[in-house]
């Protein structure tokens, strides 16, 4: 009987040529995958996987046999990684989840029961699943956005611009003061026995007082304080008062009237709310300086949300509380009356003009008031920057003409 005998791999590999290149990628792109396929066994035996338990036959036949199962696992596989790139882009075509930054202008407790009926409202419009998202300070909401933890936020005009600048956001929509007011206004708060009554009394700056700034990406409690007494006046706060902290807006309030510090920026909205919440403590803070106007806070989203999601959430805040409304339209004026606004209206980036206008302002006369800097130095500074105020201020004018 003739024994059949078989050709070595080496000498199989030398008559046959390696199959083509695009049979080499399929078996790296099922083996990236994850998709285990059928292989020859790297010793020439059994197949490891998928085999029959058959000795070889015709080792042509079985090649191709082999070359068929790679290409059916590349087409199956390929056919599986379209599908799920499609449900990818299906879900990037809308976000699910939504996280609200809201900033701490007081303190958590005070903030959530307010907020929670409106982000509830939102959810229940949109399908999304809101969450709010709460930090110590401004900044960690501009941070959350910044790094993608914040999809839409409430923000101070000061924050907002940050978040515009350096984190991706993108002004919607503006928040509208209950009583029909266009804005609010800056202030500066003494204890009601106190002998300040004015900035001129507070900027004696020898060094006896106490002072509360707000958080520094404040409008209200920092960049207009900053611009229209400090700045304006050529007086650093540093080396004015004995001590100046940074808090929120109830925290300000509260050390004023309990006799903790001399003074202190604060905002008509606030102290608004501590009249309503502690009318005691009220009772104990007088106003001795109000700002000009500023504008309603901003809402900011992601602009890097999908459409879609921005259409919704859109749809719903210009609608709240009006006749537009889907839901029930009295309850929503409520909601909005205890964050002491009406109804929204849409916005954009452009809001943030005058804020501009405000930062450029501060920062020309800090360097103004610089003794340190050179003359030189000093000048070209100064030229920049109002250069650009100038700009700022031109689309301001052909803004309220158009």
């Amino acid at each position: 009987m003739t024994t059949r005998r078989r050709r070595s791999p080496e000498r199989t590999r030398s008559r046959h040529p390696p199959p083509a290149a695009k049979a080499v990628r399929g078996h790296g792109f099922v083996r990236a995958c994850g998709i285990e396929e059928d292989r020859p066994s790297p010793t020439g035996g059994a197949p490891q996987t998928g085999s029959t338990g058959e000795p070889p036959g015709n080792l042509d036949h079985d090649r191709d046999h082999e070359r068929n199962q790679t290409m059916n696992a590349f087409f199956k596989t390929a056919a599986a990684v379209a599908v799920v790139a499609g449900s990818l882009a299906a879900t990037a075509a809308s976000a699910t989840e939504i996280n609200f930054g809201i900033i701490s202008t007081e303190s958590q407790q005070q903030l959530r029961p307010k907020w929670e009926p409106f982000l509830a409202d939102m959810e229940k419009a949109t399908g999304f699943t809101v969450k709010p998202f709460f930090a110590s300070d401004y900044a960690g909401v501009i941070e959350g956005m910044r790094f993608g933890k914040v999809d839409l936020a409430w923000y101070g005009n000061k924050s907002a611009m940050e978040a515009v600048d350096r984190a991706n956001g993108e002004i919607f929509a503006q928040t509208v003061d209950v009583s029909g007011n266009p804005g609010y206004w800056s202030l500066v708060l003494a204890p009601v026995d106190s002998p300040l009554n004015s900035v001129e009394d507070l900027l004696k700056c020898d060094k006896s007082l106490n002072f509360g700034l707000g958080d520094v990406n404040s409008t209200s409690g920092y960049l207009v304080p900053m611009t229209f007494v400090f700045a304006a006046a050529g007086v650093d706060p540093k080396t004015c008062f004995k001590t100046v902290t940074n808090a929120n807006h109830e925290t300000n309030a509260m050390a004023v009237a309990n006799g903790q510090v001399d003074a202190a920026a604060n905002n008509t909205e606030s102290l608004a709310l501590i009249e309503a919440n502690q009318p005691e403590a009220f009772k104990k803070i007088k106003v001795i300086w109000k700002s000009p106007l500023i504008p309603s806070d901003p809402l900011v989203w992601n602009k890097e949300l999908p459409e879609a999601t921005k259409t919704a959430l859109r749809d719903f805040v210009l609608t709240y509380g009006t006749e537009q409304s889907k839901g029930d339209v009295a309850r929503e004026k409520e909601i909005l009356a205890g964050l002491k606004w009406a109804p929204f209206r849409a916005s954009d980036d452009d809001q943030l003009l005058p804020i501009r206008v405000m930062e450029i302002s501060k920062k020309i006369a800090q360097i103004e008031a610089n003794a340190e800097m050179p003359a030189d130095q000093k000048a070209a500074e100064i030229e920049k920057l109002a250069a650009e105020k100038a700009g700022y201020e031109a689309k301001i004018i052909a803004k309220s003409q158009s």
